[in-house]
């Protein structure tokens, strides 16, 4: 199983609109074949020092392995993604876990 974890930062200026267009889009890559799990989220309510809430979105997706996650990267649907919304990111962390 392996986990790939991205954390959105999406500039100050993004509309409502756009907002809702991300995560459209975000959702749309749960279609790819090898995502075994998913999830898209937004930071919880939750007050403690060591709980990062500056992120815009978070998105999870498993896979059963690598060559999963290879395939992924290269899919038509995350290149779609990423071309038309790459220009909102102010900063993107991601986290890949097995």
């Amino acid at each position: 199983m392996l986990a790939h974890h991205v954390l959105f930062w999406l500039k100050a200026d993004t509309t409502e609109e756009q907002k809702a267009a991300f995560r459209d889009g975000l959702e749309k890559l749960e279609a790819i074949e090898t995502v075994e799990a998913f999830h898209i989220g937004t930071p919880a309510p939750i007050d403690r020092a060591v709980v990062d809430t500056t992120y815009t979105f978070s998105l999870v997706l498993f896979f059963s392995d690598l060559a999963g996650h290879d395939v992924y990267q290269v899919h038509e649907l995350h290149k779609a993604f990423l071309d038309e919304f790459r220009g909102l990111f102010e900063k993107v962390i991601i986290y890949d876990a097995h």
